[in-house]
C-alpha cells in the first residue's frame, strides 16, 4: 500500500495532464468526426481565411502523417512510452514539477492517439488517428495535418529538450562559480 501511495504521490501531476490531454483530443475529434466531412474543411476564425483550417483527414501514420500503415508498430511504441514514462515518474525527484508538466503532456499525448488507433478502424479494420487541424499559406505550403494529441506530444518533446539544455547551463555555469570562488581551506590563509 506504501508503494501505490509513494508512486501516486510521484505521478499524481503526470497524471492529471495526461488525462486532461486525452479529454481534450477525444472531445475534439469527436466534434470534428460528427461535423466535418472527411477530406473536406471549413474556417473556424474567418480572420485568419484559410491559415488556419478544420480540415479532416485519416492518418495511418505517425505525428504529422510520417511512416504510414505502421499501425501495430505505433501501438506498441505507445504502450512502451506510457509504461516508461509512468516508471520513470515514480523515481523522479518531487520538486521536478515542469518535467512532470511535459511528461503528462507526452502521456495525454500517446494515449489519445492510441485510443484512436484501437478505435477507429477503416473498412478494412486498419486502426487510425483523426487529424484535422491544418496551418499554412494557401497556394504555397501546408502544415501536414495534426490533432491536440500530436501538439502535446511536440511541445512535451520539445519542453523537456528545453529545459534539459537550461538545467545543463545551470549546472555548468555553478561550477564555474565553485570554481572561481576564493578557497577557504587552512592552508590557503597565511597567518603571520
Amino acid at each position: 500500500m506504501q508503494k501505490i501511495a509513494h508512486w501516486f504521490r510521484a505521478s499524481w501531476l503526470v497524471l492529471a495532464i495526461a488525462a486532461v490531454i486525452i479529454v481534450l483530443d477525444q472531445w475534439t475529434k469527436h466534434l470534428v468526426r460528427q461535423a466535418i466531412v472527411e477530406y473536406t474543411y471549413t474556417i473556424p476564425i474567418k480572420a485568419l481565411g484559410e491559415y488556419f483550417v478544420f480540415e479532416r483527414v485519416r492518418n495511418y501514420g505517425a505525428a504529422f502523417g510520417i511512416l504510414q500503415n505502421q499501425q501495430n508498430l505505433f501501438a506498441v511504441i505507445a504502450v512502451v512510452v506510457a509504461i516508461a514514462i509512468l516508471v520513470y515518474a515514480r523515481y523522479l525527484p518531487l520538486e521536478k514539477t515542469t518535467v512532470r508538466i511535459f511528461l503528462g503532456l507526452q502521456l495525454g499525448g500517446a494515449i489519445g492517439n492510441l485510443i484512436d488507433r484501437l478505435t477507429q478502424l477503416d473498412e478494412f479494420g486498419k486502426g487510425y488517428v483523426t487529424d484535422f487541424i491544418k496551418v499554412g499559406i494557401p497556394g504555397v505550403y501546408y502544415w501536414p495535418n495534426f490533432n491536440i494529441a500530436d501538439s502535446a506530444i511536440v511541445v512535451g518533446v520539445l519542453g523537456l529538450g528545453a529545459y534539459m539544455i537550461w538545467e545543463d547551463i545551470r549546472a555548468e555555469r555553478a561550477q564555474k562559480e565553485v570554481a572561481a570562488a576564493p578557497s577557504s581551506s587552512p592552508n590557503a590563509s597565511s597567518e603571520g
